[in-house]
This record gives structure tokens, sequence and C-alpha cells, in this order.
């Protein structure tokens, strides 16, 4: 019987009814705008790229061809602005962009408006070439995870 009266005791009504502290907006990451893509050509190499968007904030010693950029606004506990840009190059020159940032044109901007977001999408920058070599799959598992696996893990 004790127990059913604690339990309606709970603290959680309680605890709605206080003020919260203030909460700062934190943005972190490279701030990716659809200019700054428009200016992404093929064949610019990684110094061209890093002025253009600045430095990767997310790189892989096992995958140096390929840039991660991510951009993250917050207030508070919730995530109000996230968008992601990846570059890829091939001989230390840009070949391709994916991520939910791409470039497009004034027309695509007025369509964008009046749609709901879309999915991110990938724009391939150079024309298919069928002697360079195959590009590995996404789901490509890494080095430490092709290491579990062996172990069994």
């Amino acid at each position: 019987m004790l127990v059913l009266l604690l339990s309606a005791c709970s603290v959680d009504p309680v605890l709605n009814y206080l003020p919260e502290p203030y909460k700062v907006t934190v943005q972190q990451g490279n701030v990716i705008t659809q200019d700054m893509v428009e200016k992404l050509k093929p064949g610019l190499t990684k110094a061209q790229v890093r002025f253009v968007l600045g430095s990767p904030p997310i790189t892989d010693m096992f995958h140096a061809n390929r840039w991660d950029y991510v951009y993250t606004v917050k207030e508070g506990r919730k995530v109000k602005e996230n968008r992601t840009l990846t570059v890829f190059f091939e001989n230390e020159l840009l070949t391709r962009v994916a991520g939910d940032v791409v470039a497009a044109t004034k027309q695509d901007r007025a369509e964008a408006a009046a749609k709901p977001a879309k999915a991110p999408t990938e724009i391939v920058l150079q024309k298919y070439d069928p002697n360079a070599p195959p590009l590995p799959p996404e789901d490509e598992k890494g080095f430490f995870g092709r290491m579990l696996e062996k172990v069994g893990l």
C-alpha cells in the first residue's frame, strides 16, 4: 500500500513547472551554403576546395580521398539545423560531391522553396570513365570493421 502512495507522488509533474536555465545556441562545424557548393567544379585541387569550404572537420586516414563536412546548430537540447557535405577526390583532384547541400540554379531554388526538404542527393562532377577503378561501396567496412569481423566480434 505504501508503494502505491509513494508512486503517486512522482516528481516529474513538479519539475515541469520549474523554470529551465538558459541554454546557449551552439554551432558546430563549417557553415556550408549553396553559393559555396556552386563554386565547386571538377578538377579543383584539395587546396582550392579547402579555400572554398574551409578545412574539413572530419578526415579519415583510411579514406584520404574523402572529406566530410558537418554543420549542426543546437538551440538548447534541440537540433535546429543539420547539414552534411562529402567531397571525393581522385589523384588529388575533385571528382564528385554528395550531401544535402548541393549546387542549384535560380529556378531550382524557387522550386525547392515551394517544396518540403529533400533527402540527401549526390552530384557526379565527371563523366564516367570505364578504365577508372570502381568506387568502393558506401557500406564497405573500414580497417577496424574488417579486423573485428576476422576476430569474430
